[in-house]
């Protein structure tokens, strides 16, 4: 009953929310006699905050027109390249009429980014997406709102999870020959046993895996998001925060945990912090500081759109990760669309290279829970594993925000570059109009496929180097300080927490 109250009260809160937003305008257009009184100026924040605190806040939209390329703008088009019931494959696919720099980006590394399904919308990476797009042709997993899938598409499972992951990568090299995958928060743990998964049967893998802020071990550094699936049980979490989709959704009846639940626990992880957001929201309208006010639109548009997802991925994810922590205890048993069961041996991965991303004051994933990945794949050679800590970064600094560009980035892209396969030069075109990126002729393909066996002989990513930025907008850190990239150690178990934390 509790979605169904929970829309029952914003269908009566949207005519409030719609007198709010039509107040706020009302005492602060010019051409309105209300814009002169007294308080108008206090009037319309109030209406405004009135309005945000009260409106629905629905899918945002990536926004991502154009990139620069080496000083040259080159047009983005967004276009689904597979529907499926619970996600799409989206591909940002660009467009240039400059000759030079059409044959730069054909040649450039395909990325798959595999975007998390906890609560926010795959758009929370947009900032991740544009700056990859500069070097690389980007695809990312776009998960679709559980209340809005009619429930003749069937449940949605933690396996079914890991087998569009299999099926997007597959899909990547059947047409440019290999891929790169990077999965940022959750998914680095479905991600990692997908990768298992092709590896054990003996299918051609990614060539590298980039995992950033996930709990591949969440035994390690705890945070509150933790200790809260520790602390209660499997049931709790079924009878508590598992609910149908009300009637008025396509999914009518389908099991979810619901966005808004999810969405009042982000809030109440910080709820000091966001009630001082607001009120300088309030301020900055009343000062008529426009760029600071927008600043806050922009933030919240996105962090407070959520969506449902299903109650069987859910609750699985729950039981697998934070609770028997079967990954690294190796007790993983995932089942294929044909029914096949299969056991998840990150060890059978042999021609992954592998690096992992972590913010030094990350409170959702703890430090060395996503290091631990390379304690699991014992298969890949020590130069072919890396480890990045980014100094004064929290969980969204690490792929939103300066520190996300100037020092994370330089890093995975030099890291990805290291081990791509080259590729037989496109053949220059006499005259361009309007061409895609990453349509290369047949030959360049078969060539690649054939080459990428001997990816193993790139050389090794290079030492960091120091790289300084101001805050990330999201999130209050610290200055930034220099970027620590090690290789990954032979065994972590020797190094002390006073190392990690350095």
């Amino acid at each position: 009953m509790l979605y169904q109250i929970y829309e029952t009260q914003r269908s009566l809160m949207e005519p409030v929310t719609d007198f709010a937003q039509a107040a706020a305008k009302l005492f602060s257009n010019p051409m309105s006699p209300l814009s002169q009184t007294a308080f108008a100026q206090r009037m319309s924040a109030g209406y405004d905050l009135l309005y945000r605190l009260g409106k629905d806040y629905e899918k945002p939209v990536f926004d991502i027109h154009t990139v620069d390329v080496d000083g040259v703008g080159v047009a983005v088009h967004e276009n689904v390249e597979l529907d499926k019931p619970f996600c799409e494959l989206r591909r940002f696919k660009r467009f240039s009429d400059d000759t030079d720099t059409l044959v730069r980006i054909k040649a450039q590394p395909v990325v798959l980014v595999v975007a998390p399904l906890s609560g926010h919308y795959a758009t929370l990476l947009r900032d991740t997406v544009r700056t990859l797009l500069k070097d690389h042709k980007v695809y990312i997993t776009d998960w679709k709102n559980a209340r809005l899938v009619p429930l003749s598409e069937g449940e949605f499972h933690l396996d079914d999870y890991v087998n569009y992951v299999q099926e997007f990568i597959r899909h990547l090299q059947a047409t440019y020959g290999n891929c790169h995958v990077i999965s940022v928060c959750q998914p680095t743990v479905p991600v990692l046993a997908a990768v298992s998964l092709m590896a054990s049967r003996g299918e051609k893998t990614p060539l590298t895996m980039t995992m950033m802020g996930g709990p591949i071990d969440a035994r390690k550094s705890p945070t509150a998001v933790n200790n809260l699936a520790t602390n209660r049980s499997y049931e709790w979490f079924e009878n508590n925060v598992i609910y149908r989709v009300p009637d008025n959704f396509p999914g009518a009846g389908r099991r979810v945990y619901p966005g808004f639940l999810q969405y009042t626990g982000f809030v109440a992880m910080n709820p000091d912090r966001h009630a001082s957001s607001h009120y300088d929201y309030f301020k900055d309208l009343i000062k008529g500081d426009d760029a600071s006010a927008e600043a806050h639109r922009k933030f919240y548009d996105e962090y407070n759109a959520v969506l449902d997802m299903d109650a069987d991925y859910y609750l699985e994810t729950i039981e697998t990760v934070f609770q028997e922590y079967k990954l690294v205890n190796g007790t993983w048993d995932v089942r294929s669309p044909e029914g096949k069961v299969e056991r998840v041996r990150p060890q059978d991965i042999t021609t992954t290279a592998l690096f992992t991303v972590e913010g030094e004051l990350d409170d959702i994933s703890g430090s060395g829970q996503t290091e631990a990945a390379h304690d699991l794949c014992t298969g890949i050679v020590r130069k072919e594993q890396r480890h990045l800590e980014a100094k004064g970064a929290g969980h969204y600094g690490i792929f939103s925000g300066r520190r996300w560009r100037d020092i994370v980035y330089p890093e995975v892209r030099k890291f990805i570059l290291s081990h791509e396969v080259p590729q037989k030069k496109a053949p220059r075109p006499a005259a361009v109009t309007e061409m895609p990126d990453d349509n290369p002729p047949a030959p360049p393909r078969k060539a690649v496929a054939k080459k990428a066996p001997a990816k193993a002989a790139a050389k090794p990513a290079a030492k960091a180097r120091p790289a300084t930025g101001a805050a990330a907008a999201p999130e209050p850190e610290a200055p930034v300080a220099k970027a620590a990239v090690t290789a990954a150690p032979a065994s972590r178990a020797r190094r002390t927490t006073a190392a990690r934390k350095a």
